[in-house]
């Protein structure tokens, strides 16, 4: 796996990561577009893309692969970073 010191700018990386937020009874990000309830908040753990990362702050923007919402994660709850190899479906 690589450090998030060393991933290098214009290359794609992905991570697992975790973070605080409200959940709905499915354990999924609040909102979202079904009509689930809410639980209320919690711990959710996702795959995400990384989009900035700021070495000041310690801080990384991603996007959820699952929920495509967009997260502010700090370096200490992000783990098995990952270069990203696209694919494109439409062959």
């Amino acid at each position: 796996m690589i450090d998030i010191m060393d991933i290098k700018e214009g290359e794609s990386y992905a991570c697992k990561f975790k973070v605080e937020c409200m959940l709905d009874t499915f354990g999924r990000p609040h909102p979202n577009l079904s009509d689930t309830p809410l639980k209320g908040p919690g711990v959710y753990e996702g795959l995400g893309i990384l989009l900035k990362r700021d070495k000041k702050t310690k801080l990384v923007e991603l996007q959820d692969e699952k929920s495509k919402k967009t997260f502010v994660v700090p370096f200490s709850d992000i783990w098995d970073i990952d270069t990203v190899d696209w694919v494109d479906d439409e062959e």
